[in-house]
């Protein structure tokens, strides 16, 4: 059983795609994507003092539109991990199923402590 209060070890450190080693935890989100909604929801803070109202629709809009995005980026991921393990040969297998065990488990940590 894998014990997750231990501090992780250099072999199980998230690997990227196809085994290569992941740079540090890529974002969920694209750049661009994060900051146009980041920007959005900034004016919505800004305006919130003139126009209460529509400040919140624009922070639910922001909201809506970076849980959209979120959603879509996790399932382009998931079907990426699995075409990268689903037809594989079984001298190969092993390897690259652990690594896409170790792919499946850093993001899925990442969502659970969000």
């Amino acid at each position: 059983m894998y014990d997750q209060t231990r501090a992780q070890q250099p072999a199980d450190r998230p690997q990227g795609i196809h085994g290569r080693p992941a740079a540090g935890p890529e974002p969920l989100l694209p750049s661009d994507g994060r900051e146009e909604i980041a920007r959005r929801l900034g004016h919505a803070v800004n305006t919130f003092a003139d126009s209460p109202r529509e400040a919140l629709e624009q922070a639910e809009e922001a909201f809506d539109e970076a849980a959209a995005q979120l959603v879509n980026a996790l399932a382009e991921r998931r079907r990426a991990l699995r075409a990268g393990w689903a037809d594989l040969d079984h001298e190969t297998q092993s390897t690259e199923l652990r690594f896409a065990l170790r792919e499946y488990r850093e993001i899925t940590g990442r969502l659970l402590r969000v």
